[in-house]
Order: C-alpha cells, then sequence, then structure tokens
C-alpha cells in the first residue's frame, strides 16, 4: 500500500512538472539581440515550447502586457496567460505556473550579469519581481 501511495505521489508530481515543462511560451524580442537568443535556448533547455518572435520594437507587447519602464528589461513573453519579462529562470517561471498567483507576471527589470542570458565573467545579485495590474510589486525570488 505504501508502494501504490508513493509511486501515486510520484506521479503526480511528474505530471505537475511535465504540464510546466510543455507549456508554450511566446517571446517576442529583437532580431539581433545575443542576450534574448541565449534565454530562449535557456528556456528550452529546460523543457519549455518556446515560439519567438523578432519584430523591430518590443515596446508595444510591453504595453499590452502591462510593463512599466520601471520593469523593463530587452524582451517580453507570455505563458498561460502570465507576462514574463526579462531574464526570469526557468525554474521561476516553473514555480508561477505550479503556484498559480493571482498576478499579471514576472519580471527581472533590465539586463544582471548572471542572470539566464547574461551569463559572463561576473555575477550580479537581482531579484525576479512579481506585478499586478495594480502596480503592486513583490520580491518573488532572489539571487
Amino acid at each position: 500500500m505504501k508502494k501504490y501511495i508513493g509511486s501515486l505521489f510520484l506521479l503526480g508530481a511528474s505530471l505537475i512538472t511535465m504540464s510546466a515543462m510543455a507549456a508554450e511560451i511566446t517571446v517576442y524580442k529583437s532580431p539581433t539581440c545575443g542576450c534574448c537568443k541565449k534565454w530562449v535556448s535557456h528556456l528550452r533547455d529546460n523543457g519549455f515550447t518556446v515560439v519567438a518572435h523578432d519584430v523591430q520594437s518590443v515596446v508595444p507587447y510591453k504595453i499590452k502586457n502591462g510593463v512599466t519602464q520601471e520593469l523593463a528589461s530587452c524582451h517580453t513573453a507570455t505563458v498561460n496567460g502570465y507576462t514574463i519579462e526579462g531574464h526570469v529562470p526557468a525554474s521561476d517561471i516553473k514555480r508561477l505556473l505550479k503556484e498559480k498567483p493571482k498576478i499579471t507576471g514576472l519580471a527581472v527589470p533590465g539586463m544582471p550579469m548572471g542572470s539566464p542570458g547574461m551569463e559572463g565573467n561576473r555575477k550580479d545579485a537581482y531579484n525576479v519581481v512579481s506585478f499586478d495590474a495594480d502596480g503592486n510589486l513583490k520580491v518573488f525570488s532572489s539571487y
């Protein structure tokens, strides 16, 4: 009986993980931005299906998805009704999709070194911030 219950628990956890990993993320980015391409690769490497759109300006997509200047980065994405702004780690997107909080989305403002897609010779401390339609911000994760 214990083995059966344990197996059901593992199956349930696997299905939750698989549903997050199977999520399709739509990314709007500049066709010439190398760090955007690296972030897309980071998502794919972590099991996400990514549809990337090269656009001349990402600003209309930011406005449409509630991204303020304070939250802005180089690319904007959407997944399962949420907005993802900037270099948000795949693990935080998976957590978002699992927990389903009542927020607009997640952002990594700016382009901090060491965040996914911005790997280099140093790592800056940065926060992943949740935001909502009323302008409320909250730290979701810290790195």
